[in-house]
């Protein structure tokens, strides 16, 4: 008796088997690189990792900066006059005082400056002269005229006189009594008129004295200048210091301005620093400064902040407040810790290179074992050469890794190996 074999089925047939199991690796596969890598635990050694532990103490607000020392003031050599290198009188490096010649020019066209300068002003003294005779002269004329003007008026002031009394007497006829009378009359007006012209004529005389006057002294004031711009063709120190830099040669030509080299006042220094753009809100003027140098602390503060940015990077200017060092000189660098704020209690963490990474957002951060380290996000306030302000995130006494996290940024939880 035959027996029936009967034939399994399927839901679907064995011929789709492979795809539809390809279609689920893919899927894995997919989910996998989406979330199983960002979600799942890396092992890493611990002798590449630098852990440091969350402490409570006293947040210094600081920052350590180069400091470089510079003369208190760099004045530029210019010399007001241009002219041709006659003489270098000192080198770089001399010391100088105020006033002392550093070079020496000659300018041809200023020497014939001077002289026609000195033409004008003589022959502007010979005219004054020739027309003050002038005038004197002119003016003794009209006194002498006004004198025998004054002189007939008398004259003919006793002969009216006579006549009017020879009238009075009937001795005289009235012809000779009016005529007598009339050249009185007119020997007066004479006169009167003699005395405004002379009165005319010496206060013209004194504005075109005074107006000449003037002009000589512009013309010998001009002369004085041009001899004082002879004199500033030798180049002088304007303060005490020393030659920092002397950049001409001989017969080489200046220009008016031009600089040719920097006088360093060594009266006292200061100390030059770059400070990081980050802290371009908090670096203010009056701000204190230290530094150690020879088991010594001294005192700084800052004098100037200077606006511009420059690679990441601002220049400020420190003043010293209080002693010196001894052996103090140009170009010497002190590593100086700037005062920030004041300081206070915080939480917090070293100094590490995860900064660079997590931007101070988040954090690995051990468990009590020391074998797991779980990603935790944090807040970061403050900061100096040492540590971390801990804002949120963190407890005292817990432990984190502060070394770099570029190998394993993308993860959550890091397994210690040992």
């Amino acid at each position: 008796m035959d027996i029936q074999i009967k034939h399994k089925s399927y839901l679907l047939p064995k011929k789709y088997w492979p795809w539809i199991g390809g279609g689920v690796v893919l899927v894995a596969v997919l989910v996998w690189l989406g979330l199983g890598n960002f979600t799942s635990s890396l092992k890493v050694d611990p002798r590449g990792l630098s852990i440091g532990e969350v402490t409570d103490g006293q947040f210094d607000d600081y920052v350590s900066v180069d400091g470089n020392v510079v003369p208190i003031q760099v004045v530029q050599i210019s010399p007001e006059e241009g002219g041709v290198v006659l003489q270098k009188v000192v080198d770089e490096g001399a010391h100088v005082h105020k006033g002392d010649v550093i070079v020496r020019l000659s300018n041809s066209n200023l020497d014939l400056e001077i002289l026609n300068a000195e033409s004008e002003l003589a022959e502007k003294q010979d005219m004054l002269r020739n027309t003050e005779l002038s005038l004197e002269q002119d003016q003794l004329n009209n006194r002498n005229e006004a004198a025998q003007y004054a002189m007939d008026v008398k004259a003919k002031h006793r002969a009216y006189q006579h006549q009017t009394q020879l009238q009075q007497e009937q001795l005289n006829s009235r012809e000779d009594y009016l005529k007598a009378k009339e050249d009185y009359e007119l020997a007066r007006e004479k006169n009167a008129l003699i005395q405004q012209r002379l009165s005319k004529s010496t206060q013209m005389r004194r504005a075109q004295m005074a107006q000449m006057a003037d002009n000589l002294a512009s013309m010998q004031k001009n002369v004085q200048l041009v001899r004082e711009r002879k004199a500033k063709l030798d180049v002088r120190a304007t303060i005490d210091g020393e030659i920092g830099l002397l950049d001409v040669e001989l017969g080489q030509n200046i220009q008016p301005g031009q600089n040719i080299g920097v006088i360093n006042d060594l009266s006292d220094f200061k100390v030059e620093a770059q400070v990081d753009e980050h802290y371009i809100d908090r670096v203010h003027p009056g701000l204190s400064a230290t530094f150690e140098q020879n088991g010594k602390k001294y005192q700084l503060t800052v004098r100037k902040v200077y606006p511009e940015v420059r690679d990441g990077r601002f220049k400020i200017d420190f003043v010293f407040h209080g002693p010196r060092p001894a052996n103090i000189r140009t170009g010497q660098t002190y590593y100086v810790d700037l005062q920030l704020g004041e300081s206070k209690r915080a939480v917090l963490i070293p100094k590490g290179t995860f900064y660079s990474v997590t931007g101070g957002q988040w954090i690995f951060v051990l468990d009590r074992d020391g074998k797991k380290a779980y990603r935790r996000n944090i807040t970061i306030g403050r900061q100096n050469p040492q540590y971390y302000e801990v804002l949120e995130g963190l407890q005292p006494g817990e432990k984190v890794i502060v070394s770099g996290y570029e190998a394993y940024k993308d993860y959550k939880v890091l397994d210690i190996r040992k």
